[in-house]
């Protein structure tokens, strides 16, 4: 049972962005529309899970000297992966995403739990984990993104909501990022205000 907290948590009590603020840098650049959003989002999900269950599997075989370096490779390697296989898979969204692909191995969201869970954890426990705190940074980066298409271009996952002559272009450039971040932080603060 306590490992599904752990799966759990991701999404409301330690969402990496709407919570503990991580990850800001591809948080505020990728999200321009949903579906770039989720398409960042998931490819961190498969690095923070893979990444979880190998420094899970190897963590009694790393010596302490070299642990981070070793990490940071483990992680490297599944970013390589991903970028390769949206590379060949989904060349539009690849193109789009650009140099925030690359940038995942240095998300302080991925380091920080091989570091501070999976590292210290069982195998299942570093899997939920993984799944839960990357689907919980997944379920953000979607929201920011189709918050922001929507009031930008009048769009989300390019179904047209409104004619894009009435969106506000503000939301889609970077200072829309902040703006619509922060109101989605603050509603949200409010809102776990209420229940507590």
């Amino acid at each position: 049972m306590n490992q599904w907290k752990n799966f759990s948590k991701g999404f409301i009590k330690e969402n990496p962005v709407f919570v503990l603020l991580l990850g800001m840098c591809p948080t505020l650049g990728t999200t321009g529309s949903a579906i770039n959003g989720l398409g960042m989002g998931l490819a961190t999900t498969f690095v923070l899970l893979m990444s979880n269950i190998v420094v899970s599997l190897v963590k009694n075989l790393i010596p302490d000297k070299v642990r981070i370096p070793a990490f940071i490779v483990i992680i490297a390697t599944f970013v390589t992966i991903v970028q390769m296989a949206m590379q060949a898979y989904a060349p539009a969204l690849y193109e789009s995403l650009g140099l925030f692909i690359p940038l995942i191995v240095v998300n302080c969201i991925i380091l920080g739990r091989a570091e501070a869970f999976a590292s210290k954890n069982t195998l299942v426990s570093s899997a939920l984990d993984g799944l839960g705190i990357g689907l919980g940074f997944a379920f953000a980066l979607t929201i920011l993104g189709g918050v922001r298409e929507l009031l930008g271009s009048g769009k989300i996952f390019n179904i047209t909501i409104y004619p894009e002559n009435y969106g506000m272009l503000l939301f889609i450039l970077a200072p829309g990022a902040f703006i619509a971040l922060g109101y989605i932080i603050a509603i949200i603060s409010k809102l776990n205000k209420q229940k507590a």
